[in-house]
């Protein structure tokens, strides 16, 4: 079973070791950037770690943008020794979930962005709803869902 978990004082040391596969660190950025991302936006956002089976397995970010307002996923990542069993599908639903619970402010909208060579990251968000918005950035395209 895959579970999120707050990122706190006894489990980002464990965020910290997760490792990406050769060449996915131009697809996103590590725990440790996003961490410190979380602690200027402290107010806005929530990082978790992913868990299976009582380990951490990969790590993801939940941000409010009171500007918009929608909820954006950012840095979510699949430690390399996970990859391939199911454990991000499954930690995007609980992601998913957990932004229906509206933590931060009332928005049914939730955006991401995927490296344009990521065919298959971008396939798994299609697969959850997840649609091209016509937004581009450099090597980045957004996608964004409506969830209720």
């Amino acid at each position: 079973m895959v579970e999120l978990r707050a990122i706190a004082e006894d489990n980002f040391l464990d965020a910290f070791r997760l490792e990406l596969a050769p060449g996915q660190e131009r697809f996103v950025s590590h725990p440790i950037r996003s961490l410190a991302q979380a602690y200027v936006y402290r107010e806005q956002c929530q990082p978790f770690g992913i868990y299976a089976d009582g380990k951490m397995v990969g790590y993801v970010m939940v941000i409010y943008d009171y500007d918009v307002p929608e909820y954006d996923i950012w840095h979510m990542m699949i430690d390399r020794s996970a990859q391939g069993r199911g454990y991000g599908s499954a930690a995007l639903d609980r992601v998913l979930d957990y932004i229906r619970t509206k933590p931060f402010g009332d928005s049914d909208r939730v955006a991401l962005t995927c490296n344009k060579d990521n065919p298959a990251a971008r396939k798994l968000y299609e697969r959850k709803g997840f649609r091209a918005t016509g937004v581009e950035d450099e090597d980045e395209t957004e996608l964004a869902m409506t969830v209720n």
